[in-house]
């Protein structure tokens, strides 16, 4: 039986074998874990699913894995003698190569499920485009779909499709019917047909040329950069993005955590049960003001777009290498006090790669916080398919003209919201931001 490198995902494309955790010739029972991935998010162990020998190790420590492609092979007591054999064989004997965008792996069977069931899906309506509205972008909807010459083509292959500019009526199709799926679109990239005449800035020797003179150090890339950069040029070209800031006084909100913090119990040692940061009233606040202004709790879905009737906020944690965004589902309806649990083990188990897909994938909006860097205001790019993102910068003590004329200080903080203009005007974008600032300076509505 073939092993295949799992989907973990709708964004995951590849994985890469961090490290093997049986050798050839080992006896597998069904749950035992093989190998460990590595994804531009995660790292996992990948159990067997079915007992027997393993026969064939197809992918070594090191290789990257289309999702999909064969890794191993678990063969009957049958194989035993043979994988036996070739694990005593010279170290001449080839293991069979792992699979490349041009292998074999174009015939392999369509990408498995995730062995976790994913989140509920959150409830929303579908609202359809009207003609002021209708706007032309790149597909991003990453379902099946069928091209005018009646081939199918499946979700996977036309997302990797999309993200390496290979034009689709120039792939030919080795899946049932002419269907096109993943191995054919990495075969087109890796021949260079089909692609589409995109620029994409100097090439490598070109910017080298610039610095022949200078020394440096190359940083190899990894998974994660690779798609963190891939999706922000992405995100940058094709979502109209524009800025909407203001000045919030958070000093009644400070007042409130400091005495949240204050009455928390003690536990056996004597540390408090709970710490509450600004961040957690943030990202409850920005949930409450979603919930008051419906129509920007959205997304952009290709030709509609999809309003949800729950606040689920994506809040970026930066980690070594990149960021993650783990999504707070339901933040309207829970204290702040389970957001911060929340948010802590999202935080620690991102900074481990150890994150499941459904705990990062979705939402409608996001929040992205630099203001405990000292960063007075910043803008932020969207991550797709969200509609807003709110970047936060620091609270400072700032001079404001009272009510009688004069001069007294107030902790300020500013505040950019980023708006995807497809799904949210510059009025209800002013709207939200208005409905978080009051929210945050009446934040005795956060305990309701």
């Amino acid at each position: 039986m073939d092993v295949l490198m799992p989907q973990l995902g709708e964004t995951v494309a590849e994985g890469k074998i961090k490290v093997w955790f049986k050798s050839l010739g080992d006896t597998v029972a069904a749950g035992d874990n093989l190998f460990e991935i590595e994804t531009d998010k995660v790292s996992m162990e990948v159990p067997a699913i079915t007992g027997g020998v393993l026969s064939e190790i197809r992918a070594q420590e090191g290789d990257v894995v289309p999702v999909g492609g064969v890794v191993a092979v678990i063969g009957d007591s049958a194989s035993a003698a043979l994988a036996a054999g070739a694990k005593a064989a010279p170290a001449k004997a080839a293991v069979p190569a792992p699979v490349t965008a041009a292998a074999p792996a174009a015939k392999a069977p369509e990408a498995p499920k995730p062995p976790a069931a994913p989140a509920p899906a959150p409830k929303r309506s579908t609202v359809a485009m009207d003609p002021m509205r209708e706007v032309r972008t790149p597909e991003r909807n990453f379902g099946p779909v069928r091209l005018p010459n009646g081939v199918t083509v499946t979700p996977l292959a036309r997302r990797l499709a999309f993200e390496a500019g290979v034009n689709l009526a120039q792939v030919k199709g080795s899946g049932p019917h002419g269907r096109i799926i993943a191995g054919d679109v990495q075969a087109a990239m890796a021949s260079g047909s089909g692609r589409a005449a995109v620029s994409s800035g100097p090439t490598l020797a070109q910017v080298k040329a610039l610095y022949k003179h200078v020394p440096y150090e190359e940083v190899t890339l990894d998974g994660m950069r690779k798609v963190i950069a891939k999706r922000l040029v992405e995100a940058s070209q094709t979502v109209p993005h524009f800025y909407l800031s203001m000045d919030v006084n958070i000093d009644r909100v400070m007042a409130l955590r400091e005495e949240l913090n204050a009455s928390a119990p003690k536990n056996a040692a004597g540390a408090p049960s709970f710490k509450l940061s600004l961040n957690d009233l943030i990202v409850k606040a920005f949930a409450l003001a979603l919930t008051q202004i419906p129509a920007a709790n959205a997304v952009w879905a290709e030709d509609r777009i999809l309003r949800f009737q729950q606040a689920d906020i994506g809040v970026a944690v930066a980690i070594e290498g990149g960021l993650l965004t783990p999504v707070v589902r339901n933040a309207d309806t829970k204290s702040v006090f389970t957001i911060s649990t929340e948010m802590r083990d999202f935080a620690t188990r991102a900074r481990d790669r150890k994150l499941k897909p459904d705990e990062y994938q979705g939402g409608a909006a996001a929040i992205s916080n630099l203001g405990m860097y000292g960063i007075r205001e910043f803008s932020a790019i969207i991550n797709p398919p969200h509609a807003t993102i709110l970047a936060i910068g620091a609270g400072e003590r700032r001079p404001v003209e009272n009510g009688q004329g004069g001069v007294s200080f107030a902790t300020k903080m500013t505040v950019t919201l980023s708006c995807d203009h497809r799904v949210v005007d510059g009025a209800l974008g002013a709207q939200l931001l208005g409905a978080f600032k009051s929210v945050m300076e009446a934040p005795a509505t956060m305990l309701i």
